[in-house]
């Protein structure tokens, strides 16, 4: 059936995307990678680059798991033994035992009671607020929160929505008191680390309020953190903003196993009553396909690194090296945002700026990302560089010396 009418309307929407800055264009195409040699980390090859090696600075892959023998070695053995996919949803015959078996061991990781796996963490958060909205719910959310919050909130409709000034604790307190005159239960929604900036949510602070305000709310003051750029990469032992601001656990806290933990899927953990109720509510889990027992299994195996001295000898390097790059941008007398997590942004307050800049490490053979108006708002244009362990002090200097080239 002829299409000319929508894209004639879809072709017009593209072209008003680019003329705004929003059209993301093509995507690179990663054909392969160099192991590290000779004190340099892993380079990449793009697909129409030739054989030009790239530094990856724009990876949430914190830990550089995905590269480790011992990951990809238990992601082997486990499809010898599982086969590649699940086959069906969980309730049907789609749960396998490495699901079982990560979700035990990411209740432990974080001490809570249960776990619970989805496809992504996107999809998690998506699953988990609209079975936790009645019509007697108010939401309170950051106003900076990821866009999976975002939508989860549309689409749950709850009561009552406050949005509260980005990390503004008098704001969030006055939306908690105006809830409680009409609300029966309040969520509070953060991202544990806001990804554009690596700022974290002071989530003592946040967990405080929730719990002062408890008690006006019949069925409680929940607090929800999103902590996918945390977990893995944050805090002492790599458990995240609950642990750098030492808040004590939060009542849901949601994770990706496809940043740090270098695999895919996502997942949520509180109590066990809790987390019931969502196996059975939640549509994102019940109709739609787990992540793979394969993956399941490379997870686990990523988990038990972080969780042991070779995981702190991990996060111990992740940190100097951050410290490192953002000394350099210091030296260069380039503007970047005060914090310890591995996003590190490189503040250029003009979207061409951003652009060209962004082109021109390209050509040095620095992957980086740029974001620039309206993706953030007029006057924070910035490159977001991501640290990971992967990277060697080698690395960080080679991409300083080409920032002081570009720059």
């Amino acid at each position: 059936m002829p299409t000319h009418g929508l894209t004639k309307a879809l072709d017009a929407r593209l072209d008003a995307m680019a003329r705004s800055g929003r059209l993301k264009g093509r995507e690179s195409v990663i054909r392969g990678f160099i192991p590290p040699q000779e004190g340099r980390g892993p380079r990449y090859l793009i697909e129409g680059e030739g054989d030009t090696p790239f530094l990856r600075m724009n990876s949430n892959s914190y830990l550089g798991m995905a590269l480790k023998r011992e990951v990809i070695s238990a992601e082997e053995m486990a499809a010898t033994s599982y086969g590649t996919g699940p086959g069906a949803v969980r309730f049907i015959s789609g749960t396998w035992l490495p699901h079982v078996a990560l979700e035990r061991r990411l209740a432990g990781f974080h001490g809570r009671a249960a776990g619970m796996l989805f496809s992504s963490a996107y999809a998690a958060v998506m699953g988990l607020v609209a079975p936790l909205v009645t019509d007697k719910t108010a939401v309170i959310s950051d106003e900076l929160n990821h866009n999976c919050i975002i939508n989860a909130i549309a689409l749950a409709r709850p009561l009552e929505r406050h949005i509260y000034k980005h990390l503004d604790m008098g704001e969030l307190e006055r939306h908690l008191e105006a809830a409680s005159k009409n609300c029966a239960r309040a969520i509070v929604a953060t991202d544990g680390v806001f990804s554009m900036r690596g700022e974290h949510a002071p989530l003592d602070r946040i967990m405080a309020l929730a719990r002062a305000h408890d008690g006006a709310f019949a069925e409680n003051a929940i607090v929800l953190v999103d902590d996918s750029h945390g977990v893995g990469a944050f805090g002492a032992t790599g458990r995240g903003t609950e642990e750098f601001t030492a808040s004590g656990p939060c009542d849901l806290l949601v994770g990706t196993l496809g940043k740090a933990f270098g695999v895919n899927g996502g997942y949520v953990v509180g109590e066990e009553t809790i987390v019931r109720y969502l196996r059975e509510t939640s549509p994102f889990y019940i109709y739609s396909n787990p992540m793979t027992p394969v993956e399941a299994a490379a997870a686990h195996k990523a988990i038990d690194i972080l969780d042991s001295a070779a995981g702190i000898t991990l996060l111990t390097h992740l940190r100097e090296m951050t410290a490192r790059f953002k000394a350099g941008l210091d030296r260069l007398g380039l503007e970047t945002m005060p914090g310890e997590h591995p996003v590190v942004p490189l503040m250029l307050r003009d979207t061409a700026r951003t652009s060209a800049l962004v082109a021109q490490l390209r050509r040095n053979g620095i992957l980086a990302t740029g974001l620039g108006y309206p993706v953030v708002p007029l006057g924070d244009e910035e490159i977001r560089f991501q640290i990971s362990a992967d990277h060697t002090a080698a690395d960080i200097e080679a991409a300083l010396q080409a920032l002081a080239r570009s720059a």
